[in-house]
């Protein structure tokens, strides 16, 4: 039981790619690394976020304009600015002897698509018909992971992860941001409690944080490194059998993102503020049930839940919190091949944004609102045990 609807957990936790940190795009999960035996996976999703907002301030012209001249008004919609995005994973699993396994997971943990389009009358998407406002991160990771199993019980795991990470930025006042790609290592560590006559399985594991420090250029200039910690995160991952093919399963994550901003040098001397920047750390909890129906057919459905940070939002991740509800479903060939397929629809927590210092309102102005926000996740793994 447990083997079977280990593939439906897996895509179910992992397709909420949404999170109220806006660059959150995986789970970080270690569930490829205690599948039995021999394991290969490979994963696509899409994720198609409608992230909309309303300016709350108006924007004025700068000199030589008349004072007063309004060339961006409160009332003024942003449009969608959060892009569709495609996730790939893959994961191969090799059990060495009855004690020892080891594991490769290739994914794409963080990321982010903001897009302001042009013509909306919203600030960030232009102002006198210039340019929006676009942001893009990628990351790519591989992480080489070992188990030791003490007995049939009791694990312990670790490894090293290996990251590659950049990003760009054009604001429509004509600021602009490129980074070099750059190459950074961190660890993982956990330990697990198993009982597999019940499928029982209890897993923590710790992700250290990832310190990148970027060459910039920035307004088409080369300007000073800057740093940005990829923040570290803790997982606890169970599932247990509660009835006759039938799995309870879960997890409860967080993440430090209190300690992550990206503050390029020239930026901050202009503005005296982060690009990016989150007010307080997330965790995020998942909950769901599978059920085995026959022996090529089982079924899975998870919910998951992350608190709001509060405060203000960054104008280039205007969200806070999410609630999500997923399906999933999963055949299995007589040939250990399993096709899974899932879909998750989330609720986007509310968001503020603050006036930028440049446009001359106080501290603590409400820029934006961004409400009544939803994303659709959908997504696919092939899986062979051998």
């Amino acid at each position: 039981m447990g083997k079977l609807l280990g593939a439906v957990s897996a895509l179910s936790l992992c397709a909420s790619a949404a999170s109220a940190a806006g660059v959150e795009r995986t789970v970080q999960s270690m569930s490829p690394l205690f599948q039995e035996g021999n394991y290969v996976e490979f994963s696509i999703g899409r994720v198609e976020p409608d992230v909309s907002g309303e300016q709350q301030v108006d924007v004025f012209a700068p000199p030589p304009f008349p004072a007063g001249t309004v060339i961006s008004s409160a009332g003024a919609q942003s449009g969608d600015i959060a892009d569709d995005y495609t996730q790939l994973a893959f994961a191969l699993k090799m059990a060495m002897n009855d004690r020892v396994d080891l594991a490769l997971i290739l994914d794409q943990p963080f990321g982010a698509d903001v897009n302001y389009e042009q013509g909306t009358g919203y600030a960030y998407g232009g102002l006198f018909g210039g340019p929006g406002s676009t942001a893009q991160v990628r990351t790519q990771a591989a992480t080489a992971l070992a188990r030791y199993k003490f007995d049939e019980n009791w694990s312990v795991h670790g490894g090293l992860r290996f990251q590659k990470t950049y990003g760009r930025a054009d604001l429509f006042n004509g600021y602009s941001l490129r980074t070099d790609p750059d190459y950074e290592t961190g660890f993982v560590v956990g330990a697990a409690y198993e009982r597999p006559e019940i499928a029982l399985r209890v897993a923590l594991t710790y992700n250290s944080a990832i310190t990148h420090d970027f060459e910039t250029k920035e307004n088409g200039a080369d300007s000073e490194n800057f740093e940005t910690e990829i923040p570290q995160s803790l997982n606890l991952e169970f599932q247990s059998g509660v009835a006759a093919d039938t799995l309870v399963f879960g997890s409860i994550r967080w993440v430090e993102w209190s300690a992550f901003d990206i503050t390029p040098v020239g930026y901050e001397a202009a503005t005296g503020s982060s690009l990016v920047s989150y007010n307080d750390d997330t965790i995020t909890y998942s909950l769901g049930v599978g059920r085995k129906f026959n022996e090529q057919w089982s079924g899975a459905i998870t919910a998951s839940y992350e608190d709001a940070m509060g405060g203000f939002s960054g104008n280039l991740g205007p969200t806070d919190g999410a609630t999500s509800l997923g399906l999933a479903a999963t055949y299995t060939t007589e040939h250990g091949v399993s096709i899974t397929g899932g879909v998750r629809h989330i609720w986007i927590g509310d968001a503020k944004t603050e006036a930028p210092s440049a446009l001359g309102y106080p501290e603590g102005t409400t820029f934006g609102e961004f409400t009544d926000n939803t994303a659709f996740a959908y997504g696919l793994r092939i899986a062979y045990n051998f």
